[in-house]
């Protein structure tokens, strides 16, 4: 179990926002292609920069110009493994911080094979449920589709050994988000079960965690901001709303909304 485990306070929160928004980091986004325009509306919304350049003959120049990438492998076939192997290659050369989202891994061979080849390429974190996490962890994911079988909390020691394996920050998210290191973790007791039933809120975090990582001073306390900020986002989104179809306009506002300031006279 983790050395320490404590709730991710809003003060860190509020500072982590005020970095992210103070240097609007230009995010390179290689996703899933029904995401795309929830995505790069979030990272816009929350005070980012999308870019989604996907062609293999762009996508290693711009790589090396982007503050942060993000590969997430929903929509995953051999061209688009390859321009984001390619990606990957140049952040790595440029020192940018890349973050992995293994949707279904554990699920189906052929992106298994591709997120755990990935790996040894030192994502800087890996944001995945409990099943896609388990499978990289080299347990049994067995996710349901793109849905996960195993609770967050299920996959924390997995969650855990992946970071000390890898390096990387990874955030295992459900009911609880849990943010570790492989040391210390961070606990994420925010969000709504409504987020479950939009399309696009778990790959537009990774987006979000990207973002969060773009210079950041300490990576651990960067992506638990992210998770911290959607879910936040998500339970003020609820309040005014009335199901999925009115989710994601108010959902978008809230993000814009959050200040650092109202955060920090939460616990003032």
């Amino acid at each position: 179990m983790p050395t320490s485990i404590a709730d991710f306070p809003f003060t860190l929160l509020a500072d982590e926002l005020e970095r992210v928004r103070a240097n609007t980091p230009l995010v390179h986004v290689l996703t899933n292609e029904v995401v795309q325009c929830f995505t790069a509306n979030t990272l816009l919304a929350m005070g980012a920069s999308p870019a989604m350049i996907v062609a293999r003959e762009e996508v290693a120049e711009f790589a090396a110009l982007a503050d942060a990438l993000l590969i997430n492998v929903g929509t995953l076939y051999a061209e688009r493994l390859d321009a984001m192997q390619l990606a990957i290659a140049a952040a790595n050369a440029a020192g940018t911080p890349w973050v992995l989202d293994p949707v279904a891994a554990g699920v189906l061979a052929y992106r298994t094979e591709a997120c755990q080849a990935m790996l040894a390429l030192k994502p800087a974190a890996i944001r995945g449920n409990g099943s896609e996490i388990l499978a990289l962890a080299g347990g049994l994911g067995g996710g349901r589709g793109v849905d996960s079988t195993a609770s967050s909390n299920s996959a924390l020691a997995a969650a855990m050994a992946l970071a000390k394996e890898t390096g990387a920050i990874v955030a295992v998210t459900g009911a609880i988000d849990y943010i570790t290191d492989g040391e210390q973790s961070w606990a994420v007791e925010l969000g709504h079960p409504l987020m479950t039933k939009v399309v696009g809120t778990g790959c537009a975090l990774s987006s979000v965690v990207a973002a969060f990582l773009a210079d950041a001073p300490n990576r651990l306390n960067a992506v638990a901001a992210a998770c911290a900020l959607m879910a936040l986002a998500g339970e003020r989104a609820v309040e005014c709303s009335d199901g999925p179809g009115t989710f994601v306009a108010p959902f978008l506002d809230a993000l814009h909304i959050i200040h650092p300031q109202s955060l920090r006279q939460v616990t003032a």
